[in-house]
């Protein structure tokens, strides 16, 4: 009994599938086969298509990452020359001072 009323709820369901296919068949059939609708035809969606495309052209390039980088080099070298002129005025010191301990003697 039970399998009859599934039985029945399937084929008024697969009934229903077919027959809303069918109203809906030439509808399908005008729709573009490229699967293009022409919404790229209008200038604003191009031209955010091609700020897009250039934003992931930034990121393939690794544009950030280089500049990061560039950035981390130069910062390294201006304190590895600020360290070595704090470097050279210490030795200098460090020299006058032993001279005059040397000329006190």
């Amino acid at each position: 009994m039970i399998e009859l009323i599934f039985l029945i709820i399937f084929i008024i369901s697969l009934g229903g599938i077919i027959i809303i296919s069918l109203r809906k068949m030439p509808v399908l059939v005008k729709l573009p086969q490229n699967g293009k609708i022409g919404i790229r035809d209008h200038h604003i969606v191009s031209n955010i298509e091609n700020r897009i495309k250039n934003i992931f052209i930034y990121f393939e390039k690794q544009i950030f990452l280089h500049k990061f980088l560039s950035w981390v080099k130069i910062m390294t070298l201006k304190t590895e020359n600020k360290i070595d002129t704090h470097l050279h005025r210490i030795r200098k010191k460090a020299q006058k001072m032993d001279r005059e301990l040397k000329d006190k003697k």
